[in-house]
């Protein structure tokens, strides 16, 4: 091992999960958290606790509409197989073996049942990436000649853009749509938060509409993948099935969540003005300026005077 990983890896694996980018963006957005966090004591009364649910709740949005263009789960499956473990050998290893689509790749997941079989340490993780700065069929030939297992190189060709199944195409383009309609989900949740600063709350609430709205066209980009008809990927008997992972899920969950929000905006903007000033603390300032325009100071010798 060189430096913990084997020397004939150039760079360590990936994660299919998390990778550096999505932890970047945890950590920047749980620091806008916290600076916030830092001065909510200097806001005084009830207008803390909606600040604070103001913040958060927007906060969860933003992080989720970024953090899933990273992930790697937006569609998984895992199976359990008795298989051979390299070409040209009869062995077979009982290995767990695990399929991870994002919207910029996939990973393929080898571990061993234990892990310690054939002289061997049987845990792998491969990332192959079909963005459109990648190439797809140059990852699996740099697998080939790593010498990767037979179970991986079997997966990883079923996305070729020479495969038969001809399913590469189709997961690039959605991958790719699904990327860039959530990339505008990202704009719009920014102007909507812009225009909650200002006095026409309404806008906002429209916008978070628009937000959530694109959010649903990126699942149903994605989705789309699952209406083609795809190759089997088959073991023996033994069939890997795949259905939506936890991004795909969240992703849903976030863009209900702008729809539900931004109508709740929008109705109370038509129904009860009063309580949605109150809660975006907009209220007791034009109590305030009311106030000081009603008051009158009078001279009381003028008044004595008359």
């Amino acid at each position: 091992l060189f430096d913990g990983v084997y020397p004939f890896y150039p760079q360590r694996r990936k994660a299919f999960v998390f990778d550096v980018s999505t932890i970047i963006v945890i950590v920047v957005f749980l620091t806008f958290a916290c600076s916030f966090l830092l001065i909510i004591p200097g806001i005084r009364g009830r207008a803390r606790l909606y600040w604070t649910l103001r913040v958060l709740l927007s906060l969860v949005m933003g992080v989720v509409i970024v953090v899933v263009q990273f992930t790697g789960d937006w569609e998984t499956g895992w199976v359990k197989v008795n298989t051979s473990y390299k070409s040209f050998s009869h062995a077979l290893v009982n290995a767990d073996i695990g399929l991870h689509v994002g919207l910029a790749g996939v990973n393929i997941t080898l571990m061993g049942n234990p892990v310690n079989q054939v002289n061997e340490t049987i845990n792998y993780n491969e990332h192959f990436s079909w963005s459109f700065d990648a190439n797809y069929d140059h990852s699996y030939s740099e697998g080939l000649e790593r010498g990767l297992p037979s179970p991986i190189l079997y997966v990883a060709e079923k996305f070729t853009t020479q495969s038969p199944c001809n399913i590469h195409r189709q997961y690039r383009i959605s991958g790719h749509y699904a990327s860039a309609t959530l990339w505008v989900a990202f704009c719009t949740w920014l102007i909507s938060n812009m225009l909650f600063s200002m006095p026409v709350l309404v806008y906002g609430g429209y916008m978070l509409l628009v937000t959530g709205a694109f959010m649903i066209f990126s699942l149903l980009s994605f989705s789309t993948v699952r209406n083609s008809l795809t190759c089997p990927i088959q073991f023996g008997t033994t069939i890997l099935h795949t259905g939506y992972g936890a991004s795909f899920w969240l992703t849903l969950a976030i863009g209900l969540l702008c729809f539900v929000s931004g109508i709740t905006v929008v109705a109370l903007h038509y129904f009860n003005l009063d309580l949605l000033k109150t809660f975006f603390d907009l209220r007791e300032d034009k109590a305030e300026e009311y106030q000081e325009m009603t008051e009158v100071y009078v001279n009381p010798h003028f008044v004595n005077g008359l």
